[in-house]
């Protein structure tokens, strides 16, 4: 083992990725709170503007950890002349297959590759919004909370849509239909509805929830041009768990992101139609993760037309980012901490163990998060 692998795996190292994510995430959000107080009411666009750079500084922290630390590599599916004609140059409505730990983080990393990464949003429950600092960052940053009522959540997407849709700049918002991370017990729970509902009978997803697309979509139409299909896999021969842990420690993930550009005046008007529309997507995400599945292609299988692929190299910015965040950050911090350590008190030195045993406990919480269900419950209907 060299030096390198040994620093990833250092828990010092990994203590100081915590302080640094967290403590430069304060400082955003106390930036963030003057500007959406004091800069906001008078100027929303140039609130909004300013805010893409704070927002793209936290998240590109994270894009650091997948490209740079871990190495992990992003094969990316996409139709050459649509991506470089309408990617990241418009709104867009994102569909995304729910089937990994990691498969947001793959969605932020092809993000900052087309620069929206600042203008990235995603629904996400309302309890969320509380915790800092990555719930304050999202809340500052006009994210769709959700209430998880139908009745209270349309009003909040008829809102939320028509704020995002005002936008000065492209900005790319996410829905996983799903609502929440495939494991063998929900997918069990999922064909049980699916066969209560007569829906299909779907292999490798659970049976999308109609009623939010349905909703956001009679908000957006005519504002937001297209809906952008994302199908994620993970490399079938890799002996690396796709998880936020395995980045932690350095270890390099290969995943595969399929995207189709879908104009939106393909998808019906009606809503029982739309909702089908959405049934006959995952249909064929369902053959396309199958294919890939069994033969580590997405379309040898699935009769989806084959795109090559290509693989985008690493931007330098969230290199920069993170380092000049861990400057600003790690040399007061560290400085005060050691401070405690050494003081010679006990009173001081338990202060400053609780201080890293914080930070710690932060970083598994974070984690946490991501194994956890956060999907919305609206869109299962029930008798």
């Amino acid at each position: 083992m060299n030096y390198l692998n040994i620093l990833k795996q250092s828990t010092i190292v990994h203590l100081c990725f915590a302080i640094s994510y967290f403590m430069s995430g304060l400082l955003l959000n106390v930036v963030q709170a003057i500007l959406y107080f004091g800069l906001k009411p008078f100027n929303k666009k140039l609130y909004r503007q300013i805010n893409y750079y704070l927002s793209y500084s936290f998240s590109s922290q994270l894009v650091f950890m997948s490209e740079w630390w871990s190495r992990t590599r992003l094969s990316i599916y996409v139709k050459m002349d649509e991506y470089e004609k309408y990617y990241g140059k418009e709104h867009g409505y994102l569909l995304m297959n729910h089937s990994y730990e990691i498969d947001w983080l793959m969605g932020l990393t092809f993000c900052d590759g087309i620069e929206v990464l600042g203008n990235c949003k995603a629904y996400a429950k309302k309890s969320i919004q509380y915790l800092p600092p990555i719930g304050w960052m999202w809340k500052f940053s006009e994210f769709v909370f959700l209430e998880r009522s139908f009745e209270k959540d349309k009003e909040i997407i008829k809102n939320q849509i028509s704020e995002i849709c005002d936008y000065p700049d492209p900005v790319w918002l996410l829905l996983t239909p799903e609502g929440t991370r495939f494991t063998q017990k929900k997918h069990e729970a999922s064909l049980k509805f699916a066969k209560e509902k007569n829906l299909p009978l779907l292999k490798h997803h659970l049976t999308p929830r109609t009623r939010g697309f349905a909703t956001s979509l009679q908000y957006f139409r005519g504002k937001i041009p297209a809906i952008y299909n994302i199908q994620l896999a993970i490399d079938r021969e890799s002996k690396v768990p796709p998880t936020l842990m395995s980045m932690l420690y350095g270890k390099p993930v290969h995943a595969h992101l399929y995207i189709e550009r879908i104009p939106v005046e393909k998808v019906p008007t009606d809503e029982a139609e739309a909702s089908k529309w959405l049934h006959d997507l995952f249909v064929v995400k369902d053959k396309m993760q199958d294919s890939f599945m069994n033969t580590g292609d997405f379309f040898l299988e699935s009769g989806v037309e084959r795109i090559e692929a290509f693989e985008r190299k690493p931007r330098i910015y969230s290199l920069l980012n993170t380092l000049g965040w861990a400057v600003v950050t790690l040399t007061p911090m560290l400085y005060y901490l050691l401070g405690l350590l050494f003081s010679g008190k006990l009173l001081y030195f338990s202060i400053g163990v609780g201080i890293l045993g914080a930070f710690y406990t932060l970083v598994q919480k974070s984690i946490g998060m991501s194994q956890i269900s956060q999907g919305s419950s609206y869109g299962t209907e029930k008798k």
